[in-house]
């Protein structure tokens, strides 16, 4: 499919035309700020309900849906079907690699704000699971996509040994303000397990995260900064109840 077009959440047909940085309608003639990436799969053992949640109905334009044998070629995928604006919507936090990677091919450099109850910082070697989805953040890293100078992880609450020493090591900071007062360009790649699991259906629920209006107040102030080019939601649980919340954080970036 042609990122000039995109499927239209309001009337399903074919004929949602990107125009700026958005999209409208040809055919109902609705409006949208953003254009829809979906990527279900998840790179694990059990993630079978986060690749169901990748089809939840959010009111943004289907721009495409990426689902490739492997993960290198998923990450090629996604970077290439970017639109403009883009809200990617997984599987698992590994969606997040091809984003990243397009939108820093796109702007020349990208800074990350990565909102995880987990690190997201093993390797093959320091994986207690082996599953990829605790790996993409240090994949970005390691391929040097992104400087771990230029990442902030915040609702961080469940490392492994090795991640913390990573983070320490690698200066992995957890200040979004002082983020966004110094780069230019940044994706925030949402993993919904980073709320306290009473605030929404997640897929890894850990407790103690923060509440959805903590969050929606910090998306916020990334719209506010100007400085926001992409973002990316993912670790759902397959509950309608997600699609209100979905839209609204969405809502809370400026989409």
């Amino acid at each position: 499919m042609s990122l000039l077009r995109a499927r239209c959440p309001r009337c399903r047909t074919l004929t949602a035309v990107a125009v700026d940085e958005g999209y409208e309608c040809h055919s109902c003639g609705a409006t949208f700020a953003a254009g829809l990436v979906r990527v279900p799969r998840a790179w694990g053992d059990g993630g079978e309900a986060m690749v169901e949640a990748a089809s939840l109905p959010l009111d943004y334009p289907e721009v495409a849906v990426v689902e490739e044998e492997t993960l290198a070629m998923q990450t090629l995928a996604v970077a290439s079907d970017l639109p403009i604006r883009p809200l990617v919507l997984g599987g698992c936090c590994c969606s997040h690699v091809g984003a990243v990677e397009g939108l820093a091919a796109r702007h020349g450099h990208v800074a990350v704000l990565w909102l995880d109850a987990h690190g997201d910082l093993n390797t093959p070697e320091t994986s207690p699971s082996g599953n990829e989805w605790g790996m993409p953040l240090r994949m970005l890293i390691d391929r040097g996509t992104i400087a771990a100078t230029d990442v902030v992880l915040w609702g961080a609450r469940n490392l492994d040994p090795p991640e913390e020493e990573f983070i320490s090591a690698a200066g992995i900071g957890d200040d979004p303000a002082t983020l966004l007062g110094r780069v230019e360009s940044v994706y925030v790649a949402l993993d919904y397990d980073v709320f306290d699991p009473g605030e929404v259906a997640v897929f890894m629920p850990e407790p103690a995260g923060p509440s959805l209006g903590e969050v929606e107040e910090l998306l916020a102030r990334v719209r506010d900064s100007g400085k926001l080019v992409g973002a990316g939601f993912t670790g759902l649980a397959p509950d309608p109840v997600n699609v209100e919340k979905a839209e609204r954080l969405a809502a809370a970036l400026g989409y």
